[in-house]
């Protein structure tokens, strides 16, 4: 049995008056890729907005751990610090900064939380070209601005390269496939897969089977409603592309 990354009891959480998470049982080890499915406002960004700690949602009852810390407890940042991160469905532009500047800033922001000294501009850089070419990230992308003016797929990869040189604990996919051609969602897959780790966790939020197919998750859960109401193996997501979510 893997030590246990992260573990979600209960958990309820709203959106204003509105409750969306209605008592969510999770547990996560070390080393373990899941993916949550689940049809349309079931509560899957829900649940990683919770847990990156976005302000718009309130916990109204239980619990979650993250390497045994109460996260509920973490500011954002500190979240950030201690190791996890989120892909967007959506990433935002950002004008006027540069990516090789953003990262920079990410990275030495998350090292002094750790008490460690800023990286050397050498190292950044060394760091910077491994990772670009991990995600088949073209070199003149590091002077643009983050997300400006790029295609879908362009921003998915960003988002990769950026999980790349932060290197979290746990990575939080939420819908990173959506509009992706095959192609794009490849390069998410082999980014995902080139950084997993005995160590590293990972979360894949998604309504489709085709990142799956790549990834091949450990653990699959379906979340309708509020809830998890279906854990299992690979054998859910065929079900699923067979036969729909009602069945559950």
């Amino acid at each position: 049995m893997n030590d246990i990354l992260l573990k979600i009891k209960d958990l309820h959480a709203s959106a204003g008056d509105k409750e969306i998470l209605r008592g969510v049982n999770l547990e996560i080890g070390r080393g373990e890729i899941h993916a949550v499915m689940g049809p349309n406002g079931a509560g899957k960004s829900t649940l990683s907005s919770v847990l990156t700690g976005k302000p718009e949602y309130t916990v109204t009852q239980g619990s979650i751990e993250f390497m045994g810390q109460d996260l509920l407890a973490m500011k954002p940042e500190e979240r950030a610090w201690a190791g996890i991160f989120m892909s967007f469905q959506y990433p935002i532009e950002i004008p006027g900064v540069s990516i090789t500047n953003f990262m920079k800033t990410a990275i030495n922001s998350k090292r002094k939380a750790q008490g460690i000294e800023p990286m050397k501009a050498a190292d950044f850089l060394r760091l910077m070209k491994e990772k670009m070419a991990l995600v088949q990230m073209k070199p003149e992308f590091a002077k643009r601005e983050v997300n400006v003016g790029f295609s879908g797929g362009e921003k998915k990869r960003n988002e990769i390269f950026q999980m790349a040189m932060l290197d979290p604990t746990l990575a939080i996919l939420d819908e990173t496939d959506s509009g992706l051609d095959v192609d794009a969602l490849k390069i998410v897959a082999d980014g995902v897969k080139a950084l997993h780790s005995p160590e590293k966790s990972a979360i894949i939020i998604t309504h489709y089977q085709k990142l799956l197919e790549y990834v091949r998750p450990d653990v699959v859960h379906v979340l309708k409603a509020g809830r998890i109401v279906a854990t299992g193996g690979y054998e859910i997501v065929d079900k699923i592309e067979n036969e729909g979510f009602e069945q559950f």
